[in-house]
């Protein structure tokens, strides 16, 4: 957004506003041994129940895991004892999308690297104004992370974002940067330093398994279950992510593994790598969306 319509502003707080609900919501039931695909489904329905659509997939991404795992069907997996959990959940109305993130922390350790990263989303929110450049920004978060004996994660950033879009255009670094650009009136972005151990290697690589994918372009299909799953994707999703869970029973479940490979296959789909730390250091996150205004921002989350 890069006007003060004031349609569009009620839609963006209305979406942040859900998302500050589930949030809170969420960090209160998070707990060890717990379904991880039961994160992710009380999170995106409670997003549904108060009116939003999910922007993305439910990510709850633990220990090195830094980010982009969500349950795929059927998911066994549980939180384990004395991990570090991240919970990263998006919201649109009418495409306007806000995202924000918590860690939830069950080992005393780790608790240092939850408190830098809210430090360093707390010291960034301050910052923010209308042109300042990308760079500065990323340089206060590194020292807020730096300060506290600990390591920002490089090459992880986060971003503005737009209609339909959780990533539209403007990466926001959280380290100094040679490549800047400069932080616009009117336009919202998701702020999301991530911070790890100081003897971590800062910075992630991707993992093997995918379990987060968005529509790339529709192309014909010759099967008639990918073309039936490609239009469902179409029209329910757009160009947000979504996850292998939203597509059950929308096909006969006989016919859909074949379809579902023929639509990444044919590259119709993008597939969202999970992004490991690639020391395999435990990583923690904060992020909240902003909208920025004449004397800073505010915000939505």
């Amino acid at each position: 957004m890069n006007s003060f319509d004031q349609g569009v502003l009620e839609k963006l707080r209305k979406s942040g506003q859900i998302l500050r609900e589930t949030r809170e919501k969420i960090r209160g039931i998070v707990q060890e041994d717990m379904p991880v695909i039961d994160i992710c489904e009380r999170a995106e329905n409670l997003i549904k129940e108060k009116g939003g659509k999910p922007a993305f997939p439910c990510n709850v991404s633990i220990n090195e895991i830094a980010a982009h795992y969500t349950s795929p069907p059927e998911d066994n997996t549980r939180i384990p004892s004395k991990s570090l959990v991240k919970v990263d959940i998006g919201a649109h109305v009418d495409g306007y999308v806000t995202d924000t993130a918590i860690t939830v922390c069950f080992n005393p350790e780790y608790a240092i690297l939850v408190e830098a990263a809210e430090a360093a989303l707390k010291t960034a929110i301050e910052n923010i104004r209308p042109e300042l450049s990308t760079s500065k920004l990323g340089a206060t978060i590194e020292k807020t992370i730096i300060t506290r004996g600990l390591k920002p994660v490089s090459n992880l950033t986060g971003h503005q974002v737009g209609r339909y879009l959780v990533h539209a255009g403007t990466s926001l670094p959280n380290v100094a940067h040679l490549i800047s650009s400069r932080i616009k009136l009117g336009y919202t972005y998701a702020v999301e330093p991530f911070v790890t151990l100081p003897n971590a290697a800062g910075r992630v690589e991707n993992g093997e398994e995918t379990t987060i994918f968005r529509l790339s372009k529709p192309k014909p299909q010759k099967n008639p279950y990918a073309k039936q799953l490609l239009q469902y994707i179409e029209e329910s999703f757009k160009t947000l992510p979504f996850a292998e869970r939203w597509l059950q029973d929308i096909v006969p479940k006989s016919h859909y593994k074949e379809a579902f490979r023929e639509l990444l296959s044919s590259k119709a789909l993008v597939e969202y790598p999970m992004f490991v730390e690639a020391s395999r250091k435990p990583v923690a996150q904060a992020e909240h969306t902003v909208l920025v205004v004449k004397d800073g921002c505010k915000v939505l989350t």
